[in-house]
């Protein structure tokens, strides 16, 4: 089985320039966990939710949020994104990803085309349910 079987192809993206506040919007919406930075089409990184966690005031949406707090979400994707990211292409066996997972701190692994366009994400979770014969839980 290839990755291009399992992938999810309903990716959400998201600009090198773009505020974290835009990324905790996206999270907070959606049952994401990783968007993908492109510029020009390509991919140049990934933010996970524990890139945002990391990068924002955890006082946020709290009682005791401040003005500074919230200035915290005006930093920009390109702050605290992962570059550089591990990628595979369609084709690429599935043992290939599982090798990443354990070989490399990632959580996802982006799927792109010959162009370094995204096309598709897989994540561990996405192996595991490929496993056990579950369908993934993205189209």
């Amino acid at each position: 089985m290839n990755v291009g079987q399992i992938m999810s192809s309903r990716l959400v993206t998201v600009e090198l320039d773009d505020k974290l506040e835009v990324v905790k919007e996206i999270f907070d919406t959606m049952q994401f966990h990783h968007v993908l930075v492109i510029e020009d089409g390509k991919l140049f990184g990934v933010v996970s939710d524990r890139d945002l966690l990391k990068a924002i005031s955890p006082f946020i949406g709290s009682t005791t949020e401040t003005f500074r707090d919230l200035a915290t979400l005006n930093k920009r994707v390109h702050q605290v994104m992962s570059r550089k990211p591990i990628t595979l292409h369609p084709e690429a066996d599935l043992s290939a990803a599982v090798a990443l997972f354990l070989g490399q701190r990632i959580s996802c692994i982006p799927i792109v085309d010959d162009d370094f366009r995204p096309i598709g994400l897989v994540s561990w979770r996405d192996v595991l349910r490929c496993h056990l014969g579950q369908p993934s839980a993205a189209p």
